[in-house]
């Protein structure tokens, strides 16, 4: 019997380059049971206490309206960028770099939940800093963990920086969608099928403000790969008209967890 797939949620990080933008992306350890080894943006499964903050008002605002999975996931996106990356994306004082470590460590380990952090700090996460981009769920009969993942984008705040953990993050960089695609044809990194797939998407427009047209006009809706046999072999598919430019790959070697 296949296991229900674990809600997920993954953050795309974004800021202006001369280029047009870059997307924050690091490489998970080779140790890591899933993905590992691969680039990929931060992201983890949503926990339990991802779900109780978006009914604190004094911790979370603009989550009124919003479905409880989708906002459980925003919380997750935020707190799984600040353990991997150190960003914060709410709003308050400035945080220490020591009570962050202090208190990344701590969420790390489940020892406390972000909303723990921040009543701590005094500060506000506001779901509206989040955008939906995309959602992705495998099917049940084609991979043994399955989670169940939606994709936010969000600016990169300008007095943050980003940065790798050292634990489940060994490397990390910004990179425009294209020259994140060019080192993995070089054979520098490697992509997951659904990170691959949206950083192409990502690729397609070239500045942040055009990338949120083009968001604005395809409502997010569940991506499904399927696979589907082509002269004998088999391929992943994808829904052709969901704003993806690749919508198929060849199934054998093709890395997805």
């Amino acid at each position: 019997m296949s296991m229900p797939a674990k809600p997920a949620a993954t953050l795309v990080l974004l800021r202006d380059h001369p280029d047009g933008y870059e997307i924050f992306m690091a490489q998970r350890a080779a140790t890591m049971a899933f993905a590992g080894g691969m680039m990929a943006f931060p992201g983890g499964k949503v926990d339990d206490s991802d779900a109780a903050v978006p009914g604190d008002t004094a911790v979370a605002t603009g989550f009124g309206g919003l479905d409880p999975v989708d906002a459980a996931a925003r919380v997750a996106a935020v707190r799984e960028t600040f353990e991997e990356a150190g960003v914060l994306l709410s709003e308050g004082p400035d945080v220490a770099d020591d009570v962050r470590e202090g208190w990344r460590k701590r969420i790390v380990a489940h020892e406390a939940g972000f909303g723990d952090f921040l009543h701590a700090v005094g500060h506000r996460l506001d779901a509206r800093v989040l955008t939906p981009y995309a959602h992705w769920c495998p099917p049940e009969n084609l991979d043994q963990r399955r989670y169940d993942t939606r994709f936010y984008v969000a600016v990169m705040p300008a007095a943050e920086s980003a940065g790798h953990d050292g634990g489940e993050s060994v490397e990390s960089h910004w990179v425009t969608p294209a020259e994140a695609l060019a080192r993995a044809d070089r054979g520098e990194t490697m992509l997951l099928f659904p990170t691959r797939c949206n950083v192409e998407r990502l690729a397609q427009h070239p500045t942040v403000a055009a990338l949120m047209a083009h968001i604005a006009s395809h409502p997010v809706r569940m991506i499904q790969p399927e696979v589907a046999m082509r002269d004998g072999e088999p391929w992943l598919t994808i829904p052709a008209d969901a704003g993806y430019p690749v919508t198929s790959a060849p199934l054998n070697g093709l890395r997805r967890g």
